[in-house]
Order: C-alpha cells, then structure tokens, then sequence
C-alpha cells in the first residue's frame, strides 16, 4: 500500500516537525509507502526523513522548477521530476492508494482539496484524511460542516473526509472506507 502525505514546505512549529517525522516513522513500521511531494525542507523533508530512517520506501514528486531551487530531496527510493504543479498532483494521485493531511499551509490544502474534490467527480475512489494534530484543523473542519448547512456540499461528500487526530485511527478508517453510492443527475450528485 501507498499512502500520499500532503504537507508544507513550511516547518510550523516544532510539534508540526516531530509529528511529520513520526507519521513517515509510523507508515514505514507498517510496510505503507509513503508518496509526497519531494522536497527536503519543512514537515516535507521530516516526513520524508523519518520513513527513511524506519527503513521505508518514499516516492517523491516534484516540479523541476523547485529542484532548481535546490529544495528536492535526493536520498529518496524514487524522486519523480515533473514540469508542473497540476502534473505533480497527478502524479502523486496516480501514486498512491489513499491521501493523508498533515498540518500545512495553503499548498497543502490546495492539494487536499483537488483529490477531495476528483473523488466528488467519481475520478478516484481513494480514502482521503485530515491528521487533525492538536486541533489544528477545527475551524476548517467547521467551515466544511457550515457549507453543508448551507446546501454547498452534500452530506456524502462530507462524509468521504475522514478525521483523526491519531495516524491509526486514520488509517483504520481507511481500511473500511467505501466511497459513497451515488449517481449524477442535472441538479448534481444524488445518493
């Protein structure tokens, strides 16, 4: 099995790091390899390095504009260089059996959005998660709950964002996930 990590190139604080180190620790104690998004700085670079140290495998992709930068890790099992951040996702979707949200930035919501949103369009049937780490992801998880109060996003696809604040406890989740019956009609997606 092959569980995409999205986090930041940011380090957030220093719990962000450790609790970055530990997930790559956790999933290569487990035999999961890890896919992410390539680089060697901030909760990216943590992950990366503690799967490693675990002895795991880690499968990085990354826009060649950012290994340029020199912020591509190069001690990974498979480094994928791609021309864009759209192929990047893609690439990393294709990778993996099941996404997984650390505490991250923009980016990383951006990422966690677009895999959310390709499982609402029946693209994938992957299991997707929020790591909520100490709360840090309350008031989105709040905003979420208020679009579907307000007819935004249907209760299904509410219900394909799966949350622990705890990596087994996710991935538990995983394991018994089934992606929501539904069919689409004119007025969008019915269960």
């Amino acid at each position: 099995m092959r569980v995409c990590v999205f986090c930041g190139s940011s380090s957030g604080r220093e719990r962000h790091l450790e609790v970055a180190r530990q997930v790559g620790a956790r999933l290569a104690e487990l035999g999961v390899e890890v896919v992410y998004g390539g680089g060697r700085v901030g909760t990216m670079g943590a992950l990366a390095d503690g799967a490693l140290a675990a002895g795991g495998s880690v499968f990085g992709v990354i826009p060649r504009s950012l290994v340029e930068l020199e912020v591509a890790h190069h001690g990974l099992t498979e480094l994928h260089v791609v021309e864009t951040m759209h192929e990047r996702k893609a690439r990393m979707a294709e990778l993996a059996d099941a996404f997984v949200t650390l505490p991250g930035g923009a980016g990383t919501l951006e990422e966690m959005f677009e895999v959310w949103t390709w499982a609402q369009l029946g693209l994938h049937a992957k299991p997707l998660g929020l790591l909520d780490v100490d709360g840090y992801y309350g008031h989105l998880l709040k905003m979420v709950d208020h679009m579907v109060e307000e007819g935004f996003l249907k209760p299904p696809y509410r219900d394909m964002l799966l949350v622990a604040d705890d990596l087994d406890r996710l991935l538990d989740g995983f394991r018994g996930y089934q992606p929501p019956d539904y069919k689409w009609t004119e007025d969008g997606p019915l269960r």
